[in-house]
C-alpha cells in the first residue's frame, strides 16, 4: 500500500460516521508543517497569516507552538473580531476602507492597542481620521513597502500591485506624515514578495520555465534585500521606536529570514499545503487540509460522479486554480465539464471500484479559501476524528 492509499485509508476511517461533503485537517500534518516553517525561519518568529486558516480554533493551536507570534489579517472586521476573541498582536495586511471598524478601533483601548493597520497613501489617513466619530484612541500604523522588481527602467513589473511606495525615500515621505499627525503611531514596515514566495520554481514538466522563475527569484531576492534594508533604514531615521519588519510568505522563509532588516516573517499557507505549493525546491510540506465529496453516480466505465466540487481559488484563472482531485490516485476531470457547480464527473480506472456514497478526496488550490465551503473542519488524529471546531464561516462570518 502506497503512503497516499494508507492515509486514504484512515480518513474513510476516521470519517466513516460523517457524510460527505466535508473537510478535515490531518493534525499529524498540520503539526509538521509548522514545525518545518519555524526551521527555516532559523529562530525568526512567523506571523501566521489568516487568511490561509481561517479557523480560530487552529489558530490557537499554532499560536501555542514556540516559534509563532501573532496574526496578520485580511479585513478590519476580522481584526476586530479576532482582537475582542483573546487573540493579541493583530496586524491588518492590507489597507480598509471600513469607516464603521475605524470608529471601532479608535474608542476603544484595549481594540487600539492590540491591531494595526496597513498605510501607504496619506489618503487613508484621511478616511480614518474621517471616521474617527469621536474616538481618540491612537491607531497603531504599518507602512507597506512595493516589493515587486522592476526592470529596464521600470518598464517591466515583476510582482503583485500593491503599494505604491516603492523607494526608501517615499516611506520615508509617508513615514514622516505619519509622526506628524496626531493620533497615529508608526510601528512597523511590511513587504510581502509573492513573486518569490507565492510563485512555484519547480513546475511539473515545465523544466525551462521553471529554470526562469528560480533565476528570476534570485535576482528579486538580491534586490529586494538591499532596497528594504535602505528603506527599513529611512524609516527608523524618522520612527526610531519601530517595533517590527515583516517580510516573506510560506514560499520563501528561509531566504526572507536571512535579511538582518527583517524582523518577523509572515506566512500560513505551509500549514495546511494546498496544491500550489506542490512546486518549490525549497521545501516539501504535507497535505493537511482536504475535502471529500460523495460519489452519486456511476455513470459509465471508468467514470463516477461526485456531488459538488466546483470550488475554484482566486487568482488569474486556469487549470492551476481548479481543486485536484487526490484519493484515490488517479482520477482526472472531465475536460468538458470540470469541477462542476453541483455535480463533477471523474474519470479514470479508480472510479470502477467506487460505489455509490463512496469518498472522493480532494486538495483545494490555496488555503484558508476551502474554509468558505465549509462550517466545520474535522481534526484527525491516525484514524479518528477528536474534535470538530467551525470555520470562520460556521461562526457566522464571511469577512471577504
Amino acid at each position: 500500500m502506497t503512503a497516499r492509499a494508507a492515509d486514504r485509508a484512515r480518513y474513510d476511517r476516521a470519517t466513516a460516521a460523517y457524510d460527505a461533503p466535508l473537510a478535515l485537517v490531518d493534525l499529524a500534518a498540520f503539526d509538521a508543517n509548522a514545525a518545518d516553517l519555524v526551521r527555516r525561519a532559523n529562530g525568526k518568529p512567523i506571523r501566521v497569516a489568516s487568511k490561509s486558516v481561517r479557523c480560530r480554533a487552529l489558530l490557537e493551536r499554532v499560536l501555542a507552538r514556540d516559534g509563532f507570534q501573532g496574526i496578520m489579517s485580511f479585513t478590519l472586521a476580522e481584526s476586530l473580531w479576532l482582537a475582542r476573541s483573546g487573540f493579541e498582536d493583530v496586524l491588518l495586511a492590507y489597507p480598509s476602507a471600513d469607516r464603521a471598524g475605524y470608529a471601532e478601533l479608535a474608542a476603544d483601548p484595549k481594540l487600539a492597542a492590540t491591531v494595526t493597520v496597513m498605510v501607504d497613501d496619506v489618503a487613508q489617513l484621511d478616511l480614518i481620521d474621517a471616521s474617527r466619530a469621536g474616538g481618540r484612541e491612537v491607531v497603531r500604523v504599518c507602512l507597506e513597502l512595493d516589493t515587486s522588481l522592476r526592470l529596464l527602467g521600470g518598464r517591466v513589473r515583476v510582482g503583485a500591485r500593491r503599494s505604491p511606495l516603492h523607494s526608501p525615500a517615499r516611506l520615508a515621505e509617508l513615514a514622516r506624515s505619519v509622526a506628524r499627525r496626531p493620533g497615529f503611531a508608526l510601528v512597523g514596515l511590511m513587504g510581502y514578495e509573492g513573486h518569490v514566495a507565492g510563485v512555484g520554481d519547480a513546475l511539473a514538466g515545465r523544466p525551462v520555465r521553471s529554470r526562469a522563475i528560480r533565476v528570476m527569484q534570485a535576482a528579486a531576492r538580491r534586490e529586494l534585500a538591499e532596497r528594504r534594508g535602505a528603506a527599513v533604514r529611512a524609516v527608523r531615521a524618522v520612527a526610531p521606536g519601530l517595533e517590527f519588519v515583516n517580510g516573506g510568505g510560506t514560499g520563501s522563509v528561509q531566504h526572507t529570514a536571512a535579511e538582518d532588516a527583517v524582523t518577523e516573517i509572515a506566512a500560513g499557507s505551509g500549514l495546511y499545503v494546498p496544491r500550489l505549493f506542490d512546486n518549490y525546491t525549497s521545501f516539501t510540506g504535507r497535505p493537511a487540509a482536504l475535502f471529500a465529496l460523495p460519489v452519486v453516480r456511476r455513470p459509465g466505465v471508468g467514470a463516477v460522479t461526485v456531488l459538488g466540487g466546483g470550488y475554484p481559488a482566486s487568482g488569474a484563472a486556469g487549470p492551476d486554480r481548479l481543486p485536484v482531485p487526490y484519493l484515490p490516485e488517479g482520477l482526472r476531470y472531465d475536460p468538458q465539464e470540470g469541477a462542476g457547480e453541483v455535480q463533477t464527473p471523474l474519470l479514470g480506472s479508480p472510479a470502477d471500484d467506487l460505489l455509490i456514497g463512496d469518498k472522493v478526496w480532494f486538495r483545494h488550490a490555496k488555503a484558508g479559501e476551502l474554509c468558505e465551503r465549509f462550517d466545520v473542519l474535522h481534526l484527525v488524529e491516525g484514524d479518528t476524528v477528536t474534535a470538530t471546531v467551525p470555520t470562520y464561516r460556521g461562526e457566522g462570518h464571511t469577512f471577504l
